[in-house]
């Protein structure tokens, strides 16, 4: 199942696709995430769960009454709004990119071929995090035991995920650099 996926991403991932994903990417980050940022009434101190590398379960409730109902509310808002338009964003980024680059520097059997499918990951952590963020924050101040603790964790996968699939978007684009480089000079 993953291999089909990874192919179907190599296969949809036209010059025009990718840099369609490249320019909402762009637009979103620019004109968006300024304004979403800016609208939180959460506090600046304590942090959020989004933003945080990981956290505890005292940490995540720390942070939790530190919002106040009103905060916890907005968050819980935030997460079903603005954060299930943008892990798809990002993903449709990364995949694309990825996936045009790789096709282009290794052969198709390269296990490699693979790392397009690591921002996939990275969304589906990210959701994790965002429901079991919101459910602590929604029952706050009853504990939720398992979750509270898997928050974290989910969160700390997220941000190894999707720094991965950055670094091998940049990986892929200095070796599509280099080929092409080394092309030319070959050629002249």
């Amino acid at each position: 199942m993953w291999k089909q996926l990874s192919n179907w991403f190599y296969r949809i991932s036209s010059g025009w696709v990718t840099l369609t994903a490249v320019l909402v990417f762009i637009l979103f980050t620019a004109l968006v995430l300024p304004g979403q940022s800016s609208n939180t009434t959460v506090s600046e101190e304590i942090g959020t769960p989004d933003l945080s590398i990981y956290y505890s379960a005292g940490e995540l409730y720390r942070m939790a009454e530190s919002y106040g109902e009103q905060g916890r509310n907005e968050y819980i808002r935030a997460r079903f709004t603005f954060d299930l338009i943008w892990p798809l964003l990002y993903t449709f980024f990364l995949v694309a990119t990825i996936s045009w680059i790789y096709q282009r520097i290794l052969p198709a059997e390269s296990p490699w071929h693979m790392i397009n499918l690591l921002p996939v990951l990275g969304m589906i952590g990210d959701y994790l995090e965002n429901i079991s963020t919101s459910i602590v924050m929604y029952r706050y101040p009853i504990e939720t035991p398992f979750l509270d603790w898997m928050s974290g964790i989910f969160t700390a996968l997220k941000w190894v995920l999707i720094a991965g699939s950055f670094i091998g978007l940049l990986v892929g684009g200095v070796l599509l650099v280099w080929q092409l480089i080394s092309k030319h000079r070959g050629s002249s």
